[in-house]
């Protein structure tokens, strides 16, 4: 809980050590596809201003998280919501070879160059869930690590809601706990904030608040371990939003040089050819 009565999840990203020509118009795709997701994204943005979010750095780097985020995407995400700007032999990236892509993680697709689609149509989309799953491509891009990391682990029960389940980041989303089995069932309770046995008060008067999760049943998975879980699935994507990031920047390293060396050269010219000039 923060100190200004804000609630805030329960734990941090547990650390760990890194282990070791998409076409214009799919960037063009990309840019348009993150710009709608963050305009969808305004109510969901406002209604979880008062929630800290957890602070995470992704790691592009590290093979072993994005492997594991990779299988927990395809066994819980990719059911309902699809990655239509990302083919399954990106994933070349992360260390994986077809065989490894084609035997564990293809399940709707019949090779390994097809964009990660679902079989669900948006028209069944709209009519089973209200409204249509958003691709997730560029998620991470539009919403943040911080917010994704924070949102899937603070799922509630709630009988009040449809699915029985609600969001301290995202209040009444239409999405249920689709990890609940790994993290358990938990219930919300909030206690008033008080001081030498006086409640202390809010900007508007009222007493603050401070929000606890409650178990009430253990998941298959303990605590750090579902943190980690959520971490590896939100590093993934984070690095499918730019899965060639890490190229990008060692690339980016020798242009800036060969800038530095052009603009050197360029110099000496300059002095050389206006030398005589007067």
């Amino acid at each position: 809980m923060s100190a200004q009565g804000r609630p805030e999840s329960e734990s941090r990203a547990p650390g760990r050590e890194g282990t070791s020509t998409r076409p214009a118009v799919r960037f063009a795709a990309a840019a348009l596809a993150a710009g709608a997701l963050l305009v969808a994204a305004g109510p969901a943005a406002a209604a979880s201003e008062g929630v800290k979010l957890d602070d995470i750095s992704t790691e592009p780097a590290d093979i072993a998280s994005l492997q594991s985020g990779a299988r927990t995407f395809v066994n819980f995400c990719l059911n309902c919501h699809s990655a239509s700007l990302m083919r399954y032999n990106a994933m070349r990236g992360i260390g994986l070879t077809d065989d490894q892509i084609r035997d564990n993680l293809i399940f709707t697709a019949e090779k390994v160059g097809m964009p990660m689609a679902i079989a669900m149509t948006p028209r069944d989309a709209k009519e089973w869930f209200g409204a249509t799953p958003p691709d997730l491509s560029v998620i991470a891009r539009a919403r943040g690590a911080d917010w994704l990391y924070t949102y899937l682990r603070t799922f509630y029960r709630d009988a009040s809601t449809p699915t029985g389940w609600n969001n301290l980041v995202y209040p009444n989303v239409g999405m249920p706990h689709v990890l609940w089995r790994l993290q358990g069932e938990r219930a919300l309770r909030e206690e008033e904030v008080s001081k030498d046995g006086r409640p202390i008060l809010g900007e508007d008067g009222k007493p603050r608040k401070v929000a606890r999760f409650e178990q009430l049943s253990p998941g298959s998975q303990s605590t750090l371990a579902y943190d980690q879980t959520v971490y590896d699935l939100v590093n993934f994507l984070a690095w499918m939003g730019e899965p060639h990031q890490l190229e990008r920047k060692r690339v980016g390293i020798w242009v800036l040089i060969g800038l530095a060396l052009l603009a050197f050269l360029t110099y000496f010219l300059k002095r050389a050819y206006w030398k005589n000039v007067h």
